[in-house]
């Protein structure tokens, strides 16, 4: 008996089809365009995001559809994240762009592995099956290994590149192993056959948990948490600061939506297994990244350890959606919009922060020690505050972003009664108040270091301080934000 052919609906997946057709077409125009026309790359890179962006918003129509084999969902939270990823991806390449162009690293090969990246990781959002998921996370990867390397004649960049792919690849053996023993366990691919299976309990439960153990360990390195974050530093540190800045935002947003589809949309019924897993990483990492950051003179890696931080913070919402054995369909709801708030919230904090170091940088000299803000205020009042919001808000001082994304993180936890999780958490958070108070200290208290004046692009500095407003607006009215969460979630799960 012959098998028929299903051609599949490709009206899902037209964001990622025109962002594969473009970075072809920017290959080839690359190639042919040569060094003096370097700017029509850029400019076609921005336009395919933009049209990217614009295919999103007119295929949403808040429903869920399922193609090609079931592997690739597109619901209402894929085209939230998707949205955003293209937002933040703008922005990096708008701060990024004189500090790469200062240094001779603007090639079209960067703006290649950008959209390659950004390509790698709409798969991972829209991912529906173990197969698909590994696709997009390595596509992402690899983009990203050859990014922190651009810069060939930095023995530093080149350093970081080589443990972040060694690192890396034992993270995705992780992966992929602990993908293997599931579908040994259930025979299928498909996320939600999975979870069907384990629902029905007809499978081996032995295997099933130890595949859940690697798979676990593969989310964490990608989110960069306890005890799997030994790349972050160096990473942050060796790669080009606009690289940097690419790597700390918009693949956030991938790993959240890897670890929701991976966890809660196929391994809901080992919830019990990976909430205690969960717990353990994410106080680790609240504690050690907050420790850490305290001891660092470069802000580069005072940041990295911050993430790490952070990160811990999103996988104590993540973990609050089970409260034993209740199964409170609000509760659910509430733990992981306040996880995807969180990662929302973390990404806009995190661009403006590396935003700023890069405005402070010039040709040939890299703005990333601390003591490079020592007198801010003085040379710019109106960055200095900009940078002041950002600090408060990581720092989870009120009334900004991160207060009510560390706030709502912190009721998610109580509610599902992890109190003594809370506790410990709230006590490391003012740990970690002093290393980015003491940013807001040399800023306005102590002299500049450096009196040459900031040079940066208008754009630059536009959307440097619309972020530093946003910042400080979405802690003001911080329920807009926090609905369109739910919402998308509400609608998808």
């Amino acid at each position: 008996m012959l098998n028929t052919f299903v051609m599949p609906d490709f009206y899902p997946a037209a964001s990622e089809l025109f962002l594969a057709a473009m970075a072809c077409v920017i290959l080839v125009v690359d190639a042919f365009a040569g060094p003096a026309r370097r700017w029509l790359t850029a400019i076609l890179t921005m336009l395919t995001l933009v049209g990217c962006m614009v295919i999103t918003y007119l295929t949403f129509d808040g429903s869920s559809a399922l193609t090609f084999g079931n592997m690739f969902v597109d619901d209402p939270v894929a085209d939230f994240l998707k949205l955003l990823v293209y937002i933040a991806v703008i922005v990096v390449l708008i701060y990024g762009r004189d500090y790469m162009a200062a240094r001779n690293l603007d090639k079209g090969e960067y703006y290649l592995l950008v959209l390659f990246a950004t390509l790698g990781m709409m798969v991972m959002i829209s991912a529906y099956n173990f197969l698909t998921l590994y696709l997009g996370l390595e596509m992402m990867s690899l983009s990203l290994y050859a990014m922190v390397a651009i810069d060939r004649d930095s023995a530093r960049a080149t350093e970081a590149a080589m443990k972040y792919f060694v690192l890396g690849a034992l993270a995705s053996g992780l992966l992929l192993y602990g993908m293997s023993m599931i579908y040994g366990a259930t025979g299928t691919l498909e996320l939600g056959v999975v979870a069907q299976a384990i629902h029905e309990g007809t499978t081996n439960r032995t295997i099933l948990v130890f595949g859940l153990v690697f798979m676990v360990a593969g989310i964490a390195f990608k989110l960069g948490v306890v005890p799997f974050h030994m790349w972050i530093p160096d990473v942050y540190h060796g790669a080009p600061t606009a690289v940097t800045l690419f790597i700390s935002s918009a693949p956030k947003l991938a790993a959240f939506a890897m670890a929701l589809r991976l966890l809660v949309s196929g391994l809901f019924g080992l919830a019990e297994q990976w909430q205690t897993m969960l717990m353990i990483m994410a106080v680790a990492s609240i504690g050690l990244g907050n420790l850490a950051a305290i001891a660092q003179t470069n802000i580069k890696r005072m940041l990295a350890y911050s993430a790490i931080s952070h990160m811990g913070f999103m996988l104590l919402a993540l973990m609050s959606g089970v409260a034993g054995a209740q199964l409170d369909p609000m509760a659910l709801i509430n733990a992981y919009s306040s996880a995807m708030y969180y990662s929302v919230a973390y990404v806009l904090m995190s661009l403006g922060t590396f935003g700023m170091v890069l405005l402070l940088s010039r040709a040939g000299y890299e703005a990333e020690n601390l003591e490079d803000f020592k007198g801010l205020n003085q040379r710019s009042p109106w960055f200095a505050l900009m940078m002041a919001i950002l600090m408060f808000s990581m720092a989870g001082i009120p009334f900004f972003v991160g207060f009510f994304a560390k706030f709502s993180v912190l009721l998610a936890a109580i509610a599902a009664g992890h109190v003594a999780v809370v506790i410990i958490a709230v006590m490391f958070s003012l740990v970690g108040a002093y290393y980015y108070l003491r940013v807001v200290k040399l800023m306005y208290f102590d002299k500049p270091v450096d009196g040459a004046p900031i040079q940066a692009g208008l754009d630059m500095r536009l959307l440097l301080s619309a972020n530093g407003l946003a910042v400080a607006l979405f802690g003001i009215f911080p329920d807009s934000l926090m609905m369109l969460c739910t919402a998308t979630l509400v609608r998808s799960l």
